[in-house]
């Protein structure tokens, strides 16, 4: 009998606590699934002694847990800072995502973060849906607020400028980008993103400040010393290029596509030897059939005959778009009854070189400047570029003294 008593009075002071405190003061529908799992645990005792079962081992477990430990659960849980709402609404939500009811799980999300403005869970997880709904502006909406939230956010801030850059709204990814690397510098994710940015907005110097000031929290990185060669190659700084190539090799002995720009420096520089060596490491990457290529012509310049046919052949097998390019090409025409040449190339057999846009540029910069320059001497060729970075130094100077005279 004092135990039916205690449950009782237990049961329907936390059923009071719950409805008054939760329900009412914060008005809170959320907390009417706690009130009616009480409910049913007090049903059910009222029951129980209605038909005498009340010695029942399950009726009594049920009984406690529903009417008294989940009430005293959530009770203890909200005074250690924990949001029993906002947990509740986020099962929801996740529950009717598993079903695949998208709307409904929005809808419980959106509840959510009108109730409790500083969800920092709510507003992640709905960004996420909106995300992955295509929704990119409504989640970087979101995101933002997630930001707002926790300023120490460094993942989310970066998705911000990743989704920002997909809009086409470069100039705002900048900024965030360049927020995160004030308070994470050593952050290379937020690094390679921007250097990818300025390099295609044509600020090269602004990219090289990039990479160099990552390099100091990763000295032994070598994608910031190879996006640093490239960076350097479109500017023309082709020693700086070739050193910061060097150095990425030298850390990684399988950075084929660097081995690949080293031999396209060597060449600028009339130095065949060093360039066959480059272009030799360079036959295992995305690159390969280009190595090839090149190697090929070397050979025909060093009048080795069979290995040009050789290496030209294996070019064109790598990649059929070499076929076109051997035909216009003139060092190969005393021995082109030799080389494969189909009549019809396979779209098929082009092959799909998967390089970045940074790569991209650097390769067609080094392309256009040798075919610019092969007919120059050595020494022209340094006096013609150093010339033209003296050139650009002066217009990078102007534009300072005429945005300083602006300010």
């Amino acid at each position: 009998m004092i135990e039916k008593i205690l449950f009782n009075l237990i049961a329907f002071s936390l059923f009071i606590n719950i409805f008054l405190l939760k329900l009412i003061r914060k008005n809170d529908t959320t907390y009417l699934y706690i009130i009616i799992l009480e409910a049913i645990g007090i049903a059910i005792n009222f029951i129980s002694i209605l038909f005498n079962i009340w010695n029942s081992i399950f009726i009594k477990i049920v009984m406690y847990l529903l009417a008294i430990i989940i009430p005293i659960l959530v009770i203890a849980l909200e005074k250690k800072g924990i949001n029993i709402s906002e947990s509740i609404n986020m099962l929801i939500s996740k529950i009717y995502s598993i079903f695949g009811n998208s709307k409904k799980s929005k809808e419980q999300l959106i509840n959510l973060v009108e109730k409790c403005p500083n969800s920092y869970k709510g507003h992640k997880m709905l960004a996420e849906i909106y995300e992955k709904e295509g929704g990119i502006r409504k989640a970087v909406d979101e995101y933002i607020k997630v930001i707002e939230i926790k300023n120490d956010a460094y993942d989310i801030e970066y998705k911000v400028a990743t989704l920002l850059t997909d809009l086409k709204r470069k100039d705002e990814a900048t900024q965030v980008l360049n927020n995160i690397l004030s308070r994470k510098p050593e952050y290379l994710e937020a690094t390679n993103l921007l250097g990818e940015i300025l390099c295609e907005q044509q600020k090269y110097k602004e990219a090289i400040s990039v990479y160099a000031g990552a390099l100091k929290y990763n000295p032994n990185n070598y994608d910031l010393y190879y996006n640093l060669g490239l960076v350097y190659t479109m500017i023309n700084d082709f020693q700086s290029a070739k050193e910061c190539y060097d150095k990425a090799a030298e850390i990684n002995h399988e950075l084929y596509n660097g081995y690949y720009c080293l031999g396209k420096i060597s060449l600028l520089y009339r130095d065949i030897e060093l360039a066959e060596e480059y272009f030799a490491k360079a036959l295992m990457g995305e690159l390969e059939a280009d190595a090839y290529y090149e190697l090929a012509k070397i050979y025909m310049l060093k009048n080795e005959k069979d290995k040009a046919i050789t290496f030209v052949n294996k070019a064109i097998e790598l990649d059929g778009k070499y076929v076109d390019i051997v035909k216009d090409e003139p060092i190969f025409l005393i021995v082109r009854q030799y080389i494969n040449l189909p009549i019809n190339v396979l779209e098929e057999t082009k092959k799909d070189v998967k390089l970045d846009p940074k790569e991209l540029m650097a390769l067609e910069h080094l392309d256009e400047t040798y075919e610019l320059t092969k007919s120059l001497s050595i020494n022209e060729f340094k006096r013609s570029f150093l010339e033209k970075k003296k050139m650009q130094e002066i217009e990078a100077e102007n534009k300072e003294q005429g945005r300083q005279r602006d300010v």
